[in-house]
Parts: C-alpha cells; sequence; structure tokens
C-alpha cells in the first residue's frame, strides 16, 4: 500500500468480505473494507469513513485489475444494491462464500481450523449465475406529482435512498427481465393520475406454472383498485394482482391484511412433485433450482423413512414439510407467520397430506411435544433462540438438518450446540442460492453423539 494523499490510499485487496465490500489492509495492518473492489484488485481508494480499528473506502480507479474480475452482465451493477459481486466471476464467488462460512465459524464459532476446513464442502452451484431468480423487489419513491419506480440504488449508511430506474432485470428468469420495466411504467402512469404512496413493489414470477404476481405493498387507506389492477394487468399480463396492507414502523412493519385486485390471489410454484400456493406476504427462496437443491440435501442427509416421526421448526408454507409428510409417518410443522400457517395448511390440503401437525406460534413457546427421529430447522437470519437449541439438543434425534442463511449465526449456534453435548455437526454444505452476492445459504447435518 502507498500513500498518494492523505485521504487516499493505494490497496491490494486481498479476499471478499460477507458483504458489499473487500477487505485490504494498510501498511500497519490496520482493515480496510473497500466498495467497489473484489479480491485481487490493486485501486486507489478514498477513505469515506475512520474507526479506530478499521477504515472505509471507496474505490476511485482500479489500478491492474484482478485475474478473477469479469464484465458484469448487467449495466446498473455499479449502482443498483442487488448484484454487488457482479465483477466478480462466478468460480471465485463460490470460493469466496466457502471462505467465508470457515471463517464465521473459527471466528464466532470458535472451531477449530482444521475441522472446519474438514466439514465445509465445495460451495454447491444449483442454477445459472444470472437468470435464476422468481422474485425481485422495486421501490417506489415520489418526486412531485411523479413517481420513480425501480431498483434500490447503492448508498452509504445514513445517506438519502435512492432509486435507480431500469428496464430489465438479468437476474430475472430471461422471458420474465422485461417485466421490470411494465410494472415500472404502469405504476408510475397510475401515481401520474392518483395520490397513491407505495412502501415496495414485489414480483413473483414461475417458469414452470406461468404464474406472474404483482404485490403492491401500502399502508392502509383509501387506494385505486380497480384502476390499479386494470393498468397492471393490461401492462404484464399478471396472473396475480394484489395489495398488502402493513402497519406500523418502518423497519418492524406488519402485514394487516391482503386485498385481492384481480386474477388467483395467490402465486404458484412448483417444487419437485408438488405445486405450492403462496400468499404475497409467505417466505419462499427467490432460487427455485436452489430450493430444490436445498430439498435434496436435507432429504438425502436425514434419510427419512416411513416410520419416522419428524419435526420441521420455521416450516413456512411447507418448502420441506410436504416432502417430509410424503416419507414419515407423521410430521410436527412449527410457524410462527401467520400467512405462511394458512398457506401451509392450503398446501396440505391441495395435495391430501393428513399427517401433518401444523402448530402455530413460536419456535420456543410451541415446541412439539413428542419425540423425533428427524428434525430440520430452518430459521430467519437471527438463527435459533438459546432456549430452541436446548430443547433440540434434549431430542432422542438421530440427525438434525439446520438450514441457515448467515453463516454467523450459523456458528454461534453450533457452539451452543457443542456445549450442550448432545449433537455434532458432520458436514456443512454450503449452497449458492443467491448468485452476483454475498448471501450463502448452509446446510448443515448434525448426528446425535452416540
Amino acid at each position: 500500500m502507498t500513500n498518494s494523499t492523505k485521504n487516499t490510499l493505494r490497496l491490494t485487496v486481498e479476499r471478499m468480505a460477507y458483504g458489499a465490500d473487500a477487505i485490504a489492509h494498510t501498511d500497519d495492518g490496520k482493515t480496510v473494507f473497500v466498495t467497489g473492489a473484489i479480491a485481487g484488485d490493486v485501486v486507489e481508494a478514498h477513505i469515506v469513513q475512520a474507526q479506530k480499528n478499521y477504515l472505509r473506502a471507496a474505490t476511485a480507479e482500479v489500478v491492474e485489475p484482478s485475474s478473477q474480475r469479469v464484465e458484469s452482465a448487467c449495466p446498473f451493477s455499479s449502482i443498483c444494491g442487488g448484484c454487488p459481486w457482479a465483477n466478480l466471476s462466478h468460480e471465485a464467488q463460490l470460493k469466496a462464500k466457502r471462505d467465508n462460512v470457515i471463517d464465521a465459524l473459527i471466528r464466532i464459532g470458535h472451531m477449530e481450523p482444521s475441522i472446519a476446513q474438514e466439514l465445509v464442502k465445495p460451495c454447491a452451484a444449483p442454477s445459472k449465475p444470472w437468470g435464476y431468480r422468481n422474485k425481485v423487489e422495486l421501490a417506489f419513491k415520489r418526486q412531485g406529482r411523479r413517481a420513480i419506480v425501480g431498483m434500490h440504488a447503492h448508498t452509504e449508511a445514513g445517506a438519502d435512498p435512492m432509486v435507480v430506474k431500469v428496464d430489465s432485470c438479468p437476474l430475472l428468469a430471461g422471458r420474465q427481465r422485461k417485466v421490470v420495466k411494465a410494472v415500472s411504467g404502469a405504476l408510475g402512469y397510475l401515481a401520474g393520475s392518483c395520490d397513491i404512496t407505495l412502501d415496495r413493489v414485489g414480483i413473483r414470477t414461475s417458469a414452470k406454472t406461468g404464474d406472474l404476481e404483482v404485490a403492491l405493498w401500502t399502508a392502509p387507506g383509501p387506494f385505486p383498485r380497480a384502476q390499479a389492477a386494470k393498468v397492471l394487468a393490461d401492462a404484464t399480463k399478471a396472473t396475480s394482482v394484489v395489495r398488502v396492507l402493513t402497519k406500523g414502523p418502518k423497519k418492524a412493519r406488519k402485514v394487516t391484511g391482503v386485498e385481492v385486485l384481480g386474477g388467483k390471489g395467490m402465486w404458484r410454484e412448483r417444487l419437485g412433485g408438488n405445486t405450492m400456493m403462496l400468499s404475497a406476504p409467505s417466505f419462499f427462496q427467490v432460487n427455485t433450482a436452489g430450493a430444490q437443491r436445498l430439498v435434496d440435501l436435507v432429504l438425502e442427509g436425514l434419510s427419512p423413512t416411513e416410520d419416522d416421526e419428524a419435526m420441521d421448526l420455521y416450516c413456512g408454507a411447507g418448502t420441506f414439510t410436504l416432502p417430509l409428510a410424503e416419507r414419515c409417518a407423521w410430521v410436527s410443522a412449527v410457524e410462527s407467520y401467520g400467512p405462511a400457517v394458512r398457506d401451509l395448511r392450503r398446501n396440505l390440503d391441495a395435495v391430501g397430506l393428513g399427517n401433518v401437525e401444523p402448530i402455530g406460534g413460536d419456535a420456543g413457546r410451541e415446541f412439539p411435544d413428542g419425540q423425533a427421529n428427524v428434525i430440520v430447522v430452518d430459521p430467519p437470519r437471527a438463527g435459533l433462540a438459546p432456549d430452541v437449541v436446548k430443547k433440540l439438543s434434549a431430542q432422542p434425534a438421530r440427525a438434525i438438518a439446520y438450514v441457515s442463511c448467515d453463516p454467523a449465526t450459523l456458528a454461534r449456534d453450533l457452539a451452543r450446540f457443542s456445549a450442550a453435548g448432545t449433537f455434532r455437526p458432520t458436514s456443512i454444505m454450503p449452497v449458492d442460492l443467491f448468485p452476483q452476492t454475498y448471501h450463502v445459504e448452509t446446510v448443515c447435518l448434525l448426528a446425535h453423539k452416540e
């Protein structure tokens, strides 16, 4: 590293962080988080924030590009926040994701480096690196009587959020990429003729069922329902147009209802041999091929039999519940989110599975009374609460499949399982459900200690 001015550094970038930035170090060893760079780059970077133990910098010039640097398939990737790793080759992305899982296990889970290296398998790539998403979300921002509808721009913390208007999103499947432009144009027209404000706009598509749903997230109150339905249906040929009503602070808004403005009022996706029906507020993985790989890995790891009782915590609308019920004698399925519980019941009825007990409520408070042979846990980013780890550790199950969307909370929870002494991890498979981003899903298998 060479200082060229007081606020500019020449940096050799070492690796990707678990985030949008890359990591370098100053001559005196201070960590620098660098925006706009990838591992292997030599860059000139401006310091934008100086803390006691680290710096944040923004790339001004790539002096020597990394051998891993590629041309992004999206012209907006440098300003849109949706694909921060778009200039990193897919092979390098897979390696960086595995490295970040290992780093979390060592740094947060206090796992021996040699054990972490042995447990974590090469990152699986179940889908194409572009055109894999079944869902995108658009931002809505008013400017007087006009409205901008587009992608969230990458902005520094505390800065005014910006919206980038785009014609298409290459992360969406090929035939549906242009739907972003159609929805943006339709809502821009609607906003010009009606005084509407939207929190966000969800677009879900399926190449397997042909479904296309547009969900308008708004506060309760007057709304041009018929006009919105007509404008969006004409522009997109959507099979479903819904309005999701929310209340509360921005970071903790709660869904108070869903209004069907047009079409089916739900979105369908095919997973394995089942067609799942989901309401707009319900979670489903944005990568259908990736979701199928997660299901396959869980079933392969647990090897459920027709005599087994299974437990599925944080089960959502039934991604793992349905295939478990097709193989096991009984499944106890726990989910706290009301819309997902309703979708789960509907999906079970649709396929005629009566050997499942859907349980609505918190996984800790509503922990099933029975003793399971196999267990699946797929918690949100916050991971497992300490009381859930304690209750799981008291189960006689032969195996637990822990599906995680955050390496840090997975590492923390594995340390808690280790302290309890009942289950030990036998393999950790990173799965690239989100190419062009730093996010990584993992399937961790834990076996009961004999």
